[in-house]
């Protein structure tokens, strides 16, 4: 079965079963990187997977669904910012952005399975990615300061801190991909062969930096010691990840730049 088997028609029917779309997204689902961040992988892209079949099978835009999971992120965040801490207000939370999460993995494949991917639609994904990345560890920083009475008050640096990690990190990445791309680098560095036992333990390592286990981390909000600890943790994680990562993306740029004064010296040659 193609893309075209299930492409909607001018009726607005979809020809082949929900499951037929969903095995069809499993065949044109981009490979993991070995070591990649397990739940963003093995779990929030498989359910995201079953949420793009539906979404495409009821002829969704894939701005559309971008919009829906932005509603869900942004209502956990605000109940975040708004809400006293108790279990189910954490649970809640985690569920408002859970979701989101899932429907921001389900965008994209709606997009490739109806080649209806734009350059706006990436460009609205991107930007909403940021505001929620910075916006999340905001309003931890504002239910911190109205209920956990931390003290000393410096605590209150952590969230702030994180804000400062995740925007960074995020902006980096998305710029190592765009300079790859402008000046004719890699977009994505190929990955070294590693045994089973390396890639395991990437993966291990790489947990406090999936946004998906990061959401988890809300379902003890109700218990603000043992969230904060957790969350504490998280940041040291995601800034010692991003210290090393900037060494690697540094020299990445390095290497590129090296390329590209080789590759212009070689055109002066032939020109010359």
């Amino acid at each position: 079965m193609t893309a075209s088997d299930v492409a909607a028609n001018s009726g607005g029917a979809v020809a082949g079963s929900y499951m037929d779309t969903v095995r069809l997204l499993a065949g044109a689902q981009k490979k993991a990187a070995p070591g990649a961040p397990p739940y963003s992988v093995y779990v929030n892209r498989r359910v995201g997977r079953f949420m793009a079949a539906w979404a495409f099978r009821r002829g969704l835009k894939p701005n559309t669904v971008s919009g829906i999971s932005a509603a869900f992120t942004f209502s956990g965040i605000i109940l975040l910012a708004v809400l006293a801490p108790h279990w189910w207000t954490g649970l809640l939370i985690w569920a408002a952005l859970a979701v989101g999460y899932v429907l921001d993995s389900a965008d994209g494949q709606v997009a490739r399975l109806g080649g209806r991917g734009s350059v706006g639609g990436e460009w609205l994904d991107h930007v909403l990615d940021s505001i929620k990345i910075s916006s999340l560890h905001l309003a931890v920083l504002v239910t911190a300061y109205l209920h956990f009475g931390l003290a000393p008050q410096a605590w209150l640096l952590v969230p702030i801190g994180y804000t400062i990690v995740a925007a960074v990190s995020f902006f980096a990445m998305i710029l190592n991909d765009q300079l790859k791309a402008v000046h004719g680098g890699q977009q994505h560095t190929p990955a070294v062969p590693r045994g089973r036992a390396a890639t395991v333990a990437k993966s291990i390592l790489l947990l406090p930096t999936d946004y998906g286990v990061l959401c988890l981390v809300f379902l003890f909000l109700g218990a603000p010691l043992v969230f904060f600890v957790l969350y504490t943790i998280f940041l040291v994680a995601n800034a010692g990840h991003l210290l090393l990562a900037s060494r690697k993306w540094f020299r990445d740029m390095q290497k590129l730049q090296t390329n590209l004064s080789a590759r212009s010296i070689s055109q002066e040659r032939s020109n010359g």
